[in-house]
């Protein structure tokens, strides 16, 4: 048996605030069953308390307002699990997200940290399937899988380490040119979707971050840092180099980037880095 009950009753019964019950009346998730045409009191049933309190369970777990009513409005069961079970997916990436930046964090405030390795090298100027975009900051995780996605369907039999160089103004202005590569024979044939571009040769101050990207900042402090002290910076963006990345292993904790610094030339003396010219690998 059930029965209709006032606003305010049904929110004692669900726990969920007048105000909040009008908002979600208003986008539709959660309707009462009668609206008084003259007074504009809302009466609910009590058939409506495990719908309210499941749309309170999803909140509580910061599931966004409409997948909230995908769930709730959804027919098929296998449907709903999997919406939830995405949802459960991300919860837990942002979890293991808040650990890294404690880990971070107590590094940070741990002294005695050791020194950044810095390597100095010459690397020539090299072919490269590319895609571009004027990237926002906060977006370029997105942006990479897109770009390096599109860089993965065109690579066939190339075997090589990709890339990315960064603007200025990405950093600057939370904007700017993202330039996703992967380097080709010079006689690669041109494929749809990409450019060929031509990346120019020179020397780089670089620093090799382990691991995920949560203090990613702290390598670039560091390298920046080294390269204010001990080098003559050079202009153009600075290059990612990805050894080991996603798409390689499952383990973050395994991801390898290489940071490159654009300088005028290998220090002659008082610097504290290595020299190294290698080829490009290829």
């Amino acid at each position: 048996m059930t029965a209709t009950v006032t606003v305010g009753e049904f929110s004692r019964l669900t726990h969920l605030s007048v105000k909040t019950l009008h908002h979600y009346h208003e986008i539709g998730l959660l309707a009462p069953v009668s609206v008084d045409a003259s007074s504009g009191y809302r009466r609910y049933s009590t058939a409506q308390v495990d719908t309210a309190q499941l749309i309170r369970r999803l909140r509580e777990l910061r599931m966004p307002l409409a997948d909230v009513q995908a769930v709730v409005d959804a027919d098929d069961g296998a449907a709903r699990e999997e919406r939830l079970r995405t949802h459960l997916e991300r919860m837990e990436q942002e979890l293991q997200h808040t650990r890294d930046v404690v880990v971070s964090l107590r590094e940070l405030l741990t002294p005695g940290q050791p020194v950044l390795d810095v390597e100095y090298r010459f690397i020539p100027s090299f072919r490269a399937y590319a895609v571009r975009g004027q990237v926002v900051r906060d977006e370029i995780g997105p942006w990479c899988e897109f770009a390096f996605g599109r860089l993965d369907e065109v690579a066939g039999d190339i075997r090589a380490t990709a890339g990315a160089t960064y603007s200025d103004e990405f950093f600057t202005d939370d904007v700017g040119e993202v330039v996703s590569f992967l380097p080709v024979a010079p006689d690669q044939a041109p494929a749809d979707g990409v450019e060929l571009v031509d990346l120019p040769g020179g020397y780089f101050a670089i620093a090799v971050h382990a691991g995920p990207m949560t203090d990613f900042d702290r390598t670039y402090g560091g390298l920046g840092s080294h390269v204010a002290e001990y080098c003559e910076v050079a202009p153009g963006p600075i290059r990612e180099l990805y050894p080991i990345g996603p798409g390689d292993v499952p383990d973050p904790a395994d991801y390898r980037t290489e940071v490159c610094w654009p300088i005028q030339r290998i220090p002659v003396t008082g610097a504290v880095g290595r020299e190294k010219n290698p080829t490009l690998k290829g």
